[in-house]
């Protein structure tokens, strides 16, 4: 249960018509105001999920202001409190506008500082991560920090962006995701098209302001608030993006960071997408290979032949969607997200994996939807229960200026196909989003050094489909004091995954802030 509620929690990263994890460190200073905030007449207090209408609320007299908020704490069930705290919408102008972030946190009775929490996305939500505290982190973690999470902005329960209907939400996930005829190509570019549209007109003010840079100068807001000199930061994919900005930004403040599942923020959307593609079709191949040590593995064949029923099935799906059993038309780009979902983790992620292929093999498509309805948040009523599938987008198209024509996406597809068949083509055609994008990008691929910072714990996975290990190396290489921690093993992330090696490793950096470089801890326990 501990790995299954980690991996669950964890995994926010891909969407099939969204591909393009992103950050950038775009430098630059900001006034830290106190590390022990003094109350100001002008916070907001609510303890509560904020509502729709607080993201017009005034902004703060000016930058400080926000960084003297004082928040106040309700209880929120389980031994949790609840806050709700405020930042400007746009730092160039923060007396303007204010947004709302949800904050929650687990006080612990020997408390050190706190430990704030993201698991990633860009969409994730680290409320969510946070009261699921027990199966992401150790007992020694939670009893030495008050474990904090948030919902960064645009995100979730703080002030979200927001974009696609329910049912729009549906066609989008169920859209082709490999055209390869112009009236395919066209209805690809009008649902992209759509969706930067909905974006710009139900956000209008919000959707041009949730990059990762603005989302890191709220995190030292949020440290401020909490009364902590320096962040202590736990980030897991792309919440290594999010905390290796912060340390560019604000390297005296940081305590001490683990970045996992790192992201190298010197490679473009394209060269993001090409790993992912080539992470994706290697932990394919590892499944396959795999498969026939299970007593329920659907393969008929191993190796080439084994990963050519898998892709023989999603390629039948292209020209005859699957109807299932509530009527939706099951397609390529869905079953595609259902076998890369299910390739985060090897334990709970490859089982249900062989389950679903069996009964897809058998012409049932039903399971293998429940775990493509898992991973973009729909419930059993068609409901999607958070705006993931949005913010994704939203966060992705501010970060990196890539904006490929449809000459090029089809280029890049066709190189791709040959080097990543399974997954090459849907990798390629996600990039195209943020061409319609209706605000220009604000960050960069440049590297982020963070000179000054104190040692900050980069861990990588070899076989991490996701984010996959040459990513961590370069982080931390780049990091001015990075040191890299290395896990043989499959999945995406490290920690708390079933590798005590890697745990007593990390909790060892939590809580004396040191790492020795160089270590490799094998799979299994």
């Amino acid at each position: 249960m501990r790995k299954l509620i980690s991996f669950l929690t964890a995994c926010f990263l891909v969407l099939v018509a969204a591909i393009g994890i992103s950050v950038a460190n775009n430098g630059g200073t900001l006034t830290t105001g106190t590390a022990s905030p003094q109350p100001s007449a002008s916070s907001s207090d609510s303890g509560t999920s904020p509502t729709p209408s607080e993201s017009s609320a005034s902004g703060f007299a000016d930058l400080n202001a926000y960084y003297q908020q004082q928040l106040t704490w309700k209880s929120c069930k389980d031994g949790f409190e609840c806050a709700t705290m405020q930042v400007p919408l746009d730092y160039a102008n923060p007396s303007a506008q204010a947004i709302s972030l949800a904050v929650v946190r687990l006080k612990s009775k020997s408390s050190h500082g706190s430990l704030i929490l993201n698991p990633g996305g860009p969409g994730g939500s680290g409320i969510e991560y946070a009261r699921a505290a027990t199966y992401v982190m150790t007992e020694k973690l939670r009893k030495y920090y008050d474990v904090v999470g948030f919902d960064p902005r645009g995100v979730g329960q703080s002030t979200p962006v927001e974009c696609l209907t329910d049912k729009e939400t549906d066609q989008y996930i169920a859209a082709d995701g490999s055209p390869d005829n112009q009236q395919e190509i066209d209805q690809t570019v009008t649902m992209m098209q759509n969706f930067a549209t909905e974006c710009a007109t139900k956000s209008a003010a919000l959707y041009a302001h949730v990059d990762t840079v603005s989302a890191a100068r709220d995190i030292d807001i949020l440290r401020a608030t909490l009364g902590d000199e320096k962040l202590n930061w736990f980030g897991k994919s792309y919440g290594t993006f999010l905390g290796a900005t912060y340390a560019g930004l604000f390297p005296d403040k940081v305590g001490r960071m683990m970045l996992d599942g790192a992201i190298d923020p010197t490679l473009d959307n394209t060269a993001l997408s090409k790993g992912q593609a080539l992470g994706f079709e290697n932990e394919l191949h590892r499944f396959v290979a795999d498969c026939p040590s299970h007593d329920d593995c659907p393969l008929t064949s191993s190796g080439a032949a084994g990963f050519s029923q898998i892709t023989s099935m999603l390629d039948k799906l292209d020209a005859h969607p699957v109807t299932i059993s509530d009527g939706r038309s099951f397609t390529q780009a869905m079953g595609v997200t259902g076998v890369i979902g299910s390739l985060y983790d090897k334990v709970y992620g490859w089982e249900s994996l062989r389950v679903a292929l069996k009964d897809a093999f058998k012409g049932n498509f039903d399971t293998l939807a429940q775990n493509v309805d898992y991973y973009t948040s729909r419930d059993t009523n068609g409901h999607y229960t958070d705006n993931s599938n949005d913010a994704i987008m939203a966060v992705n198209c501010l970060d990196r200026p890539d904006r490929p024509t449809v000459t090029q996406t089809q280029a890049l597809a066709k190189q791709w196909a040959a080097i990543a068949p399974a997954f090459g083509v849907y990798l390629a055609w996600g990039n195209l989003g943020c061409s319609y994008w209706k605000a220009p990008a604000t960050g960069k691929p440049e590297a982020i050094t963070a000179t000054g910072a104190p040692t900050i714990l980069v861990v990588g996975t070899i076989n991490d489909p996701a984010t996959p290990y040459p990513w961590a190396k370069a982080l931390a290489n780049q990091l001015s004091s990075g040191v890299l921690l290395t896990y043989n093993g499959d999945g995406h992330t490290a920690y708390y995954q079933g590798s005590n090696c890697v745990d007593k490793y990390v909790d060892n950096y939590f809580l004396t802030g040191k790492a020795t470089a160089g270590v490799v801890c094998n799979d299994g326990p």
